[in-house]
């Protein structure tokens, strides 16, 4: 099924999911993905994240999904120990490039983001943050484009565009 999407799009897939060791990693790559997002794995094996990127390089995201500051695992399930910004440090550390940050309590919401620990989680990287959770407006997406000069480069925007708030060609007009 990777193959078949990856195949009939004319544009960059990225895979998250599951993904616990380098031959899924070797797999999803040569079936046409073009990033891969580590999470759980990231958290309980970082370093797989360090072989990950040794070599495939900025093919390789980490997803921090963060509930209340802390990074929560397996599906949301579970809450670590591990602060989000630090986790985040850290990973930039073993050598990832980019950092895709959800704050679980606001995704699929329509709430909004939390712009608050976006701009804390970009504000301490040197690296690019994916904003991801809550989006449900124009005006959502004009205030995290306010944020791109602490290092929010790019945002998730799902519930919004299923739920008909605004297309995608109103989105991208509204970022312009």
């Amino acid at each position: 099924l990777i193959e078949k999407i990856a195949a009939a799009l004319d544009i960059p897939l990225q895979l998250g999911g599951g993904i616990r060791d380098l031959q899924t990693i070797k797999n999803a790559l040569a079936l046409g993905v073009s990033k891969v997002i580590l999470g759980t794995a990231a958290v309980e094996k970082p370093e797989l994240v360090q072989e990950a990127v040794a070599l495939y390089g900025e093919k390789i995201l980490v997803g921090i999904d963060a509930r209340d500051g802390f990074v929560a695992v397996k599906g949301w399930v579970e809450a670590s120990t591990k602060k989000a910004v630090d986790f985040a440090l850290e990973m930039q550390a073993r050598g990832i490039r980019q950092i895709i940050y959800t704050d679980i309590s606001r995704d699929g919401t329509l709430e909004g983001p939390n712009l608050t620990a976006l701009k804390e989680m970009a504000v301490a990287l040197k690296i690019p943050v994916v904003a991801s959770g809550g989006v449900s407006s124009l005006e959502d997406l004009r205030l995290l484009k306010g944020l791109e000069q602490h290092g929010v480069e790019s945002v998730i925007v799902g519930q919004a565009l299923y739920t008909g708030c605004f297309t995608l060609k109103e989105a991208l007009q509204a970022v312009k």
